[in-house]
């Protein structure tokens, strides 16, 4: 039986710098898809991603601190205000 702490502890983490064009997954070259943003900036913000599905959707007044269990392939500069994003692999 699979150790539940460790299947909700991410393998890997990468510093967001958010963009229109990159992309995360099998098309790109970084990693993977990402499985969750962490948001730490300073201020209450919005993050706007490309969802694994390819919808895009944008999350409106995150708090500082908030986890998104939000399968993306990108983090996009259009609408995004929240700072400091790093991406999340489980």
């Amino acid at each position: 039986m699979a150790n539940p702490v460790q299947s909700l502890t991410p393998r890997s983490a990468v510093a967001i710098t958010t963009s229109d064009t990159t992309v995360y997954g099998p098309v790109g070259n970084n990693g993977g898809v990402l499985d969750a943003l962490y948001t730490g900036g300073a201020v209450v913000g919005n993050i706007t991603v490309t969802t694994e599905a390819g919808d895009l959707v944008t999350f409106s007044n995150v708090p500082i601190g908030t986890i998104l269990p939000i399968r993306s392939t990108k983090v996009m500069s259009t609408n995004t205000t929240s700072t400091l994003i790093v991406g999340l692999r489980y």
